[in-house]
């Protein structure tokens, strides 16, 4: 009971902190805490479905690239609220849509079609800006300020990280998780493993296109080669990859810690930038395959282990 107490005490304080950062902290300062957030959104979302049901996937990149295509087409017609819900809602249906083929296939054939599914729409996009409006790219004009992005991204991340604690506690995510230990046998007790599987991708794919709504906004320029780039899924699934997909706050330990590395990396040796990444993907897969989040609760252990010995040892001098 008294742990329960601390943790909801440190959430609740990092929650007041995250509130109060654009509020003093300065702009680059929330330009940072925006991308880590933008981050942590994604990962989270990213384990909805991957995490859960183990099936890899490389097309988050493109509901974020859509939602960001959303908001370029429909700015300044439609409200703020609305269009950034909407820009989530399409990614839904998008996801619905594909999803029923693609769920079908299983492993290395699963990543490659989802990589593949976000190279489709980028140049699907990019013929239809040559051949059919003429020009490649859109612009943002009077967009809101950095502060209120962060206030958008901040809640999305929450909805985002709340979305994946409910399911995780629910029959819906116990379903999910018995796919991911042995699909055939969960079919056999009963579940549905390929409904199962098409609401977990719809469902992670809303919370990318409210994010790709919000960072259109902040990026201004849009284009297919940016809110396209392969690189985006690859950096999420690393993240989660290198916080622990086997923890929640996994997402959110990788996210952090790759994205502050990041900036450390192009501040400095921009060139080295994805060699590292490179690296720390392999030392993860190899040495952490639970990532840091396994690594902090295996380090606990021990240390319980020899407070329980002891307090034993304790009680038995008191006999």
């Amino acid at each position: 009971m008294h742990m329960n107490y601390i943790k909801t005490a440190v959430i609740a304080v990092l929650l007041l902190v995250l509130f109060l950062i654009p509020q003093i902290a300065t702009t680059y300062t929330t330009s940072v805490a925006l991308n880590i957030l933008m981050w942590i959104g994604m990962a989270t979302s990213w384990l909805i479905l991957a995490g859960f049901t183990g099936y890899i996937s490389l097309g988050h990149g493109a509901f974020l690239g859509i939602g960001a295509y959303f908001v370029a087409s429909y700015w300044q017609i439609l409200p703020l609220p609305i269009l950034i819900l909407l820009s989530g809602i399409v990614c839904v249906f998008v996801a619905a849509i594909v999803g029923y083929p693609v769920l079908r296939v299983k492993g290395p054939y699963f990543v490659i079609l989802t990589l593949g599914l976000s190279e489709f729409v980028k140049y699907s996009l990019i013929y239809y800006e040559v051949n059919i409006r003429g020009t490649v790219g859109r612009i943002l004009l009077k967009t809101p300020s950095i502060e209120d992005l962060y206030y958008w991204i901040l809640v999305i991340c929450l909805l985002s990280i709340a979305t994946a604690y409910l399911i995780k506690r629910s029959r819906f995510g116990l379903a999910l998780m018995s796919v991911k230990d042995d699909e055939e046998v969960a079919e056999a007790l009963g579940v549905n493993a390929a409904l199962v599987k098409w609401k977990a991708f719809a469902i992670s794919a809303f919370f990318p296109g409210m994010i790709g709504a919000v960072m259109a906004m902040r990026w201004t320029y849009i284009d297919p080669y940016t809110v396209f780039n392969p690189m985006m899924s690859f950096q999420v699934t690393i993240m989660a990859f290198l916080g622990g997909i086997a923890y929640l706050h996994g997402p959110i330990i990788g996210a952090t810690m790759l994205t502050l590395l990041s900036q450390y990396l192009w501040a400095r040796y921009p060139n080295f930038y994805m060699f590292a990444l490179g690296v720390i993907l392999i030392f993860v897969v190899m040495f952490l395959p639970q990532g840091l989040a396994g690594l902090i609760s295996n380090m606990k252990l021990p240390v319980l282990l020899n407070k329980y010995k002891v307090e034993n040892k304790s009680l038995t001098k008191e006999k």
